[in-house]
């Protein structure tokens, strides 16, 4: 499966957040329709069958995307102090 453009991503993100406000504020069936067709397309976009699973994935794909790419000579990162399993 190919890797989607984070770029696209954000903009289908976006939109589901859009339609979920506007149709917080009004019901309004344009706004329905709008909300399903970007539900279905992040679901086929990121390979899964719920709007949770797809908000899940879309956030994995932007932080990945954030990350600098592991050349063949990348080390592991060190922990930090902030890593959750040296805190306990």
């Amino acid at each position: 499966m190919l890797k989607p453009e984070p770029r696209s991503v954000r903009t289908l993100l976006a939109r589901y957040a859009g339609a979920r406000i506007a149709l917080m504020e009004k019901a309004d069936p344009a706004w329905q329709r709008e909300l399903e067709d970007v539900t279905y397309t992040l679901c086929v976009v990121t390979g899964t069958q719920s709007i949770t699973d797809a908000i899940a994935a879309a956030d994995e794909i932007l932080a990945a995307a954030e990350r600098p790419e592991a050349g063949p000579d990348a080390r592991p990162a060190a922990p930090s102090a902030e890593d959750p399993v040296l805190a306990a």
